[in-house]
Formats: C-alpha cells, structure tokens, sequence
C-alpha cells in the first residue's frame, strides 16, 4: 500500500429514474468521455462511503438512504495514460457498482473542475453515449435489466 499513489479501486454509481432516464457527465479531460459517477476509494475508504462521497461532489445529490449496492464489481485493465497515477505494479483496478433509483430527475449540480455537463438520457441511448465498457454493461444491466 503506496499512499504516494492512487488507490487501484474505485466506485461505479448509476444514477437513473424509475421511468428509465440514466444521468450521464461529459469529463472535463478528455473531452467527449460520457459517464455516471465515478470516483477512486481513498485509501482509508469503504466503496459505500466513497460512492456517497462521490456522488455528492459530483452532482449534489445526497446519497446516503438511496444509494444500493448492487452485489458485484469490475476489473479492468488501466489505460496506460492513467498508469502513472497508479504505483509502477499496478495493471489493474476494482470497480465496485452502485445504484441510485430516483423518481423523477432532479437538478445537478456539477463540479466545474471535474465535469463539462450532464444530461438525463433515456437508457438506451445513455448505454450507448457512456465512454467506459463497464459503465455500458452496468446501464444495461441495472436500467435495461439485460444480464
């Protein structure tokens, strides 16, 4: 355990109505990448603490009696432009998946050092627009019930 680098785990949270609107944020850098919230654990952190924390500096959202998780986790290979972020043995990082039900969209407020926008997206089209394999997978799988 380097703290001098970034932890290799992170959260997945899939913010989405009941009638099938998925939220998805365009990066900052790099431009284009469309996601839900993302968001690495720090190194003392739980996956459910960091995905409440990350959903509210995301979005605004306060997240602590509606965030689920959804039982399971991701892992996949670090891009090599992020590598160096990570310590020089570290290929690989754990995704853990989380999902936020709500009834209706609700305004979001983004962090301008993070995110460009966001937008409510029916879930089919949001599958489609998300950038990561993983975040497709899980749109699909928790919003289209697809497994």
């Amino acid at each position: 355990m380097n703290q001098n680098y970034k932890r290799p785990e992170s959260v997945l949270v899939v913010i989405h109505t009941r009638s099938g609107e998925v939220l998805l944020l365009e990066r900052q850098q790099p431009p284009g990448y469309w996601q839900s919230v993302t968001g690495s654990l720090g190194w003392d952190e739980e996956p459910l603490a960091a995905a409440i924390r990350e959903v509210a500096e995301e979005t605004g959202i306060a997240a602590e009696d509606k965030l689920v998780d959804c039982g399971y986790h991701n892992r996949f290979e670090i891009l090599p432009a992020w590598r160096a972020r990570y310590a020089p043995d570290v290929t690989v990082n754990t995704e853990y998946v989380f999902q936020i039900e709500l009834a209706e969209k609700v305004p979001i407020s983004l962090n301008p050092d993070e995110h460009r926008r966001a937008e409510w997206l029916p879930a089919k089209v949001a599958a489609l627009q998300a950038s990561s394999y993983t975040n497709q997978a899980a749109i699909e799988r928790l919003v289209l019930g697809k497994r």
